[in-house]
C-alpha cells in the first residue's frame, strides 16, 4: 500500500509544480493565478483538460501548443518533474507509511510544501526577471509566522527565538516601505532579505547559514573569472547586478535540507 501512497504524493507534486510555472509567469505581469483559466501564452487559445496534464501533456503535445504549434519551454516539464520528486523525495525522509501517518507529521510535512512553493515561485520568478515579488515575499512571511505559532504551541521555550524573526521583519518591512520611496534599486535587496529571514524560520540557522556561505562563495569565483575574461575590456560592468540571487539561494536551500534530511541531521 505504501507504494500506492508515494505514487499519489508524486501526482500531487506534478500538480503543484504546474501550478507554480503558472505563478512564475503570471504574478510579475499582475495576472489572477487562481481564477483566470490557463492559456497558451502565444496564441491567447484556452486550454483544455487534456492539455493541462502535468508531465504527460509536454510529451504526448510534442512540447508543442495543440493549437498554434508554439514550442513549450522545457522549463514547464522540468519544474512539474522536480516537484513531483520533491513532494516524493520529502514524504520518504520523513518516513510516510500507510502505517506510521499522524497528524502532526502530515502537519509538519504540509508546512515544508507551504515553504517549497514559497522557494520555487520565488526563484523561478528570479531567474526570469531578477525580481523577489512582493505578493511572494508577503506570502513567505504569512507562512512563516503561522509556522513559528506551530512551532511555540509545541514548544513555548523557544518564544523569545521567534520573537526576534518577528521583529527582524517588522523592522526590514519598515525600512523597505521608507527607502524604497527614495531608492527603488533597493527592493531587490530587501526581497532578499526577507527570503534569507523566512529560510531561516523553515530550515533553521546551520541550513540557512551553509546556504548563505555557499552562494557567497560561487557569487565570488563567478565575480573572479568575469574580472579576470574581462579585464582588458571597456567600458567595466557591474556584473553584480546581474547575480539571481534568490534563484541562488533557493537551489542551495533545497539542496542543503535534502542532505540533511537524509542523514538525519536536520535541526532548526
Amino acid at each position: 500500500m505504501d507504494y500506492i501512497l508515494y505514487i499519489f504524493i508524486f501526482a500531487i507534486g506534478i500538480t503543484f509544480g504546474s501550478f507554480y510555472t503558472l505563478a512564475v509567469y503570471r504574478i510579475p505581469k499582475t495576472q489572477d493565478i487562481l481564477h483566470t483559466h490557463s492559456y497558451c501564452p502565444k496564441c491567447g487559445h484556452k486550454l483544455g483538460f487534456f492539455d493541462l496534464i502535468p508531465l504527460f501533456s509536454y510529451i504526448f503535445l510534442g512540447a508543442k501548443c495543440r493549437y498554434c504549434g508554439d514550442k513549450i519551454r522545457p522549463r514547464y516539464f522540468i519544474i512539474e518533474l522536480l516537484s513531483g520528486l520533491f513532494f516524493m523525495l520529502l514524504s520518504f525522509l520523513m518516513n510516510f507509511t500507510v502505517s506510521t501517518l499522524t497528524l502532526s507529521k502530515i502537519i509538519e510535512y504540509g508546512f515544508m510544501i507551504l515553504y517549497f512553493s514559497f522557494v520555487v515561485i520565488m526563484a523561478g520568478i528570479d531567474k526570469e526577471y531578477r525580481q523577489i515579488q512582493d505578493s511572494v515575499s508577503y506570502y513567505g512571511i504569512i507562512i512563516a509566522i503561522l509556522y513559528m505559532v506551530y512551532l511555540y504551541i509545541l514548544d513555548s521555550t523557544n518564544i523569545y527565538r521567534y520573537g526576534i524573526y518577528v521583529i527582524l521583519y517588522a523592522i526590514t518591512l519598515i525600512m523597505s516601505n521608507i527607502t524604497f520611496r527614495k531608492y527603488a534599486k533597493n527592493k531587490y535587496i530587501y526581497g532578499i532579505i526577507f527570503t534569507i529571514l523566512t529560510m531561516a524560520v523553515f530550515t533553521g540557522k546551520y541550513v540557512t547559514a551553509l546556504t548563505g556561505i555557499s552562494v557567497s562563495l560561487s557569487i565570488a569565483i563567478y565575480l573572479l573569472i568575469k574580472k579576470i575574461q574581462n579585464r582588458k575590456k571597456l567600458p567595466k560592468q557591474n556584473y553584480f547586478q546581474k547575480v539571481q540571487l534568490g534563484f541562488l539561494l533557493g537551489i542551495s536551500n533545497i539542496a542543503f535540507l535534502i542532505y540533511l534530511l537524509a542523514h538525519n541531521q536536520y535541526m532548526l
